[in-house]
């Protein structure tokens, strides 16, 4: 049964400082009891888990089948997909669905790769196309399908999309007048790309401010030097900057180094933006002990 109002919406509305962290969606067949036990160590620990959908070698992830499992766990779905691949019809199917698994966030991105989950996967996420999906929503929103079909109930998303930080370069017109047209289509918060640098996010935050929508900053944990310098070379040059690199390669103690270069970003972060949104890159069973150390929690 969905409840009145998004937690994610709530929460952001009340000014607390959130956190998200990214869900593993199994492939094919793949046995979902080990993502149930990941999920438990996720309850009562973040607002949201985005379920992206994910492909490996042909084999596509059920991100319906995971939303329904993260509600059936009392975790807080968020359902990511982009628009440009689909036309309407495709569009509002999986929307449909998403909400009757339990999804009452939806996410979804402008050009840009996603990292997810173990395997370092690239996936490529096109403009968003806001004249369709404003379309589709706002015939949801009215209890309708766009063949005028009468829905069982409303579907009203709380609606996020992701956004590029181009580490402190000014935003080009064309990515603010994306944020402008999704901010338009009632969304209700901007996700960014990956953030190392902090004066460089400052400064995109104080570009972002007229939108007057929350934001919430992706933090990736890194544990070793070698997985920093494996992004950088295929997934963007200088995602990465060379000081967290050294950072995690000039001492003996791997793991302290990785939390600390976390938590650091992390205290950062406050008293910039509203949320942040952790990708753990295989390491979520370290989850907890990294939110201990950066004295986070959802608010």
């Amino acid at each position: 049964m969905h409840l009145k109002q998004s937690s994610l919406k709530l929460a952001l509305k009340e000014k607390r400082f959130v956190v998200t962290s990214e869900v593993q969606v199994p492939l094919g067949d793949e046995d979902s009891d080990r993502l149930v036990e990941s999920l438990a160590r996720e309850k009562g620990v973040v607002n949201g888990s985005p379920a992206q959908k994910t492909e490996l070698e042909g084999v596509v992830g059920d991100t319906i089948k995971t939303c329904t499992l993260l509600t059936k766990n009392d975790l807080n779905p968020i359902y990511q997909t982009t628009t440009r691949d689909k036309n309407r019809y495709q569009l509002q199917k999986d929307l449909i669905h998403a909400w009757e698994a339990g999804a009452q966030n939806l996410l979804v991105f402008t050009e840009d790769y996603r990292i997810s989950g173990e395997t370092l996967q690239e996936s490529m996420f096109f403009h968003v196309d806001s004249g369709k999906l404003i379309s589709v929503m706002d015939h949801l929103r009215k209890g309708i399908t766009i063949e005028k079909t009468k829905l069982d109930k409303k579907i009203d998303f709380f609606l996020g999309c992701g956004v590029e930080v181009l580490w402190g370069k000014n935003m080009p017109k064309q990515g603010l007048e994306e944020m402008e047209d999704m901010m338009n289509a009632g969304a209700g918060f901007f996700l960014t790309t990956p953030i190392f640098e902090i004066d460089h996010f400052a400064k995109f935050m104080q570009q972002a401010q007229q939108f007057k929508v929350p934001v919430i900053a992706e933090v990736m944990i890194l544990r070793t030097a070698g997985m920093a310098k494996f992004l950088n070379r295929h997934f963007k040059p200088g995602l990465v900057p060379e000081w967290a690199i050294q950072k995690l390669s000039q001492t003996a103690d791997k793991q302290k180094a990785s939390i600390e270069l976390f938590t650091s970003i992390v205290q950062s972060l406050k008293n910039i933006c509203q949320g942040v949104h952790i990708v753990t890159i295989g390491g979520v069973d370290n989850l907890g002990e990294y939110l201990n150390a950066a004295r986070l929690r959802p608010g």
